[in-house]
């Protein structure tokens, strides 16, 4: 692919107490755009995804990042580089610009100010307690601080799970706002709608297996049973 993949994994493996999670993945994520990550519950997506800053580890295979082997890289190194979302809202105690300097102490209130305009939040936002910040906002404020980092990919596991509507589409118009500005991000969702409005490419991730990676427009022309039936809601995709 154009420029190398983002993410390339190498016959990766991942076993835990409750058996294989992940079975000898051969996967290259495209370094542009907005990649989702979908399938049913517990088939190993937001395993694949915490892969991807090392917050977890191969049982075996190889995993590299814009083609450095990631057993090279410093994992503080490369999680400032490769900022993750959660699927909840996690801030520290203190105001938003406590939280915004955990990331980058350095910054002046003026380049904290235009992260916070950047993800829809105004500057007042700064000496708001996080612990007063309603469910959209406090996501918005995770995603400020991911990006006070400049890093140059974003990792986001389900982060409109919890959301109302509104709040949702403003998260997924800032995700495609950031790809567009060369920031490639890779999206775990359980939502199939969501995915035909935000995503460029899709990997189906079914039982641990690759079941299926290409353009989000072709998916549905999959000849593999397995995922015919995760898109015709058969499957819980949660």
């Amino acid at each position: 692919m154009p420029g190398g993949p983002l993410f390339e994994f190498d016959r990766v493996t991942v076993t835990g107490s409750s058996g294989v999670r992940l079975s000898n993945i051969e996967l290259a994520v495209p370094s542009s755009g907005v990649t989702a990550l979908v399938g049913p519950s517990g088939s190993g997506k937001s395993t694949l995804l915490r892969l991807c800053n090392r917050l977890e580890l191969p049982t075996s295979g190889t995993i590299s990042y814009r083609g450095q082997p990631m057993n090279d890289l410093d994992p503080l190194s490369l999680r400032r580089q490769v900022g993750m979302v959660f699927q909840k809202p996690v801030l520290f105690a203190g105001t938003v610009r406590d939280n915004l300097a955990e990331a980058d102490g350095v910054l002046d209130d003026d380049a904290y100010r235009a992260v916070l305009k950047r993800v829809a939040l105004g500057e007042s936002f700064l000496e708001r307690p996080a612990d007063e910040l309603s469910g959209g906002e406090a996501q918005r404020a995770c995603l400020a601080r991911a990006l006070v980092a400049s890093p140059t990919a974003l990792l986001m596991d389900e982060p409109t799970s919890s959301l109302d509507g509104a709040a949702a589409h403003r998260l997924e118009g800032l995700a495609q706002q950031l790809a567009g500005e060369g920031i490639p991000v890779v999206w775990v969702s359980h939502d199939l709608d969501q995915v035909n409005r935000i995503a460029d490419h899709v990997v189906v991730v079914i039982g641990g297996a690759i079941a299926y990676t290409g353009a989000a427009s072709a998916v549905a022309g999959s000849s593999d049973p397995r995922v015919l039936e995760f898109l015709a809601g058969e499957n819980d995709a949660g």
